[in-house]
């Protein structure tokens, strides 16, 4: 497991989002090769992400990926 709060930090951000990710995707009934073509991704990317590989993939391109599935991300800031 992690120590770095930044890092646990944005390993959840990414999970909450790589499993919305695939929600919508096993919704849409999309075969990987579909999804790579819809998502801009190649075929091994969207196998990992079919995988729920995380570690594979930035913030901000789940973030780019939820947008192409025409959702909508939003965040809130705590202190």
């Amino acid at each position: 497991m992690e120590d770095d709060p930044v890092r646990v930090e944005n390993l959840r951000l990414r999970s909450v989002l790589l499993i919305a990710i695939n929600e919508e995707l096993d919704f849409r009934g999309l075969k990987q090769k579909e999804a790579a073509a819809l998502l801009h991704i190649t075929q091994p990317r969207a196998s990992a992400l079919k995988q729920g590989k995380v570690n594979v993939f930035r913030l901000d391109t789940l973030v780019d990926i939820t947008h192409r599935l025409g959702l909508r991300v939003s965040m809130g800031v705590t202190a």
